[in-house]
């Protein structure tokens, strides 16, 4: 009797599963055990990742990617609000096989991205490996998703760009991700508010991420490596901060501020051995560039262009690789360390730094007199500097000057 009781309670348990071990069965997959929960699809239930995508109710809910690789030739749409997409990290590995430039994955609206006046908002994508090939589009391609957040995902090896947010305004969030050679952009934000973009790895993309068009800006503790153009390229954009992140070996320059960027602040970065630069001010009014550490930059370390002015220098370190006793670090044929140049700008502050070792000058004048620049409390140790040649206008002083 107890054996038959046991039966039937295992017959009714397994009732509630499909075959497969899911949670939900095959013919009512948006089903909720709770009143008022939001829906939990499996995707492994369905015939493929897109159907398991249309199966999310107009309410939201949750994604389930199992592990596996689930190759596709289009782009996966989302079309919800109030949902996550959660895989089971790397294991779950989305790879698009398109050779004709469609992107992997689209998050929009379904009356399209131009509709203002509905936007999906708070879309999560997390923990799971989005790959394609060079001839595929972008990765993940979102338009118009407030709050999105996307972490612990992997966007690597596409044609375009790695992941592009369009017009994704509110408090878009990228954390915790590995972008990564991708054959445009790694991270492309295009007229987005609010952004944080913390504790990625960025490498061998062409630029690590451009920002244009947007407002605030935080991006803190990032690596970024190898990039075969730019670093970070921030255009039209103010009241932003690049802290605490590494930039090492980008053919380009490591961080443009470029078209009317103003109040942003570049401070406690490392920027190493970059090859056409460190920080290029083309177009930046307004800005900070301090307690940053330039080492063997193969152009310059710091450019202040004519179309920039009001800048605060405060702090930096500009070195070749002096490791102390009367030795370098690196080879005869890996000493180029930049330092700094301004050209016919004016309203510049550059006070506090150490330039040690780098060539061609600690400071250099270039095109028109730069105007109104104090260059005071600055050590200069085995460097030349055209400091001494600026015009009445500016303030040099107190400098301690490299040993005869």
């Amino acid at each position: 009797m107890k054996r038959m009781y046991w039966l039937l309670i295992v017959t009714a348990t397994m009732s509630g599963f499909c075959g497969t071990g899911c949670e939900v069965h095959r013919n009512d997959p948006v089903r909720a055990r709770l009143p008022g929960a939001p829906a939990i699809i499996d995707a492994s239930c369905f015939p493929t990742l897109q159907a398991a995508f249309d199966a999310v109710p107009d309410a939201g809910g949750v994604v389930r990617l199992p592990p596996g690789t689930f190759e596709i030739d289009g782009a996966l749409k989302v079309t919800r609000s109030d949902l996550l997409i959660e895989g089971a990290g790397a294991a779950t590995h989305i790879k698009n096989v398109n050779v004709e430039g469609k992107p992997a994955m689209i998050l929009q609206h379904p009356s399209g991205p131009d509709d203002r006046q509905h936007e999906l908002w708070r879309i999560r994508l997390a923990n799971f490996r989005i790959t394609g090939n060079e001839k595929s589009g972008c990765g993940i391609e979102a338009r118009r998703i407030n709050e999105i957040f996307i972490d612990g995902v992997t966007v690597s090896y596409h044609g375009g760009d790695g992941i592009v947010l369009d017009h994704c305004y509110e408090d878009p969030r990228i954390c915790d991700s590995l972008i990564t050679y991708n054959k445009g952009t790694g991270l492309n934000l295009i007229g987005c508010h609010d952004i944080i973009v913390s504790s990625n790895q960025f490498e061998e993309n062409r630029d690590a991420l451009r920002c244009i068009d947007g407002y605030n800006l935080t991006m803190t503790g990032n690596n970024l490596d190898d990039h075969l153009g730019d670093g970070v390229v921030i255009e039209n954009t103010y009241g932003s901060v690049v802290s605490g992140n590494m930039f090492e070996e980008c053919r380009g320059t490591a961080i443009v501020l470029d078209r009317d960027c103003y109040g942003i602040t570049l401070s406690a970065n490392v920027i190493a051995h970059n090859e056409s630069g460190g920080i290029d001010l083309r177009g930046a009014h307004g800005c900070t560039v301090s307690a940053n550490t330039f080492t063997i930059m193969g152009g310059h370390a710091l450019a202040i262009g004519p179309d920039s002015g009001r800048i605060t220098v405060t702090g930096n370190n500009f070195s070749d690789s002096y490791i102390g006793s009367g030795k370098v670090k690196r080879g005869a044929g890996d000493r180029k360390a930049g330092g700094m140049i301004v050209c016919g700008t004016s309203d510049v502050a550059i006070c506090g730094n150490v330039f040690s070792g780098v060539r061609p000058k600690a400071l250099a004048l270039e095109g028109e007199p730069s105007k109104r620049v104090v260059f005071a409390n600055n050590v200069l140790t085995d460097v030349e500097s055209e400091h001494t040649k600026l015009d009445d206008s500016s303030l040099v002083n107190d400098n301690l000057e490299p040993a005869e």
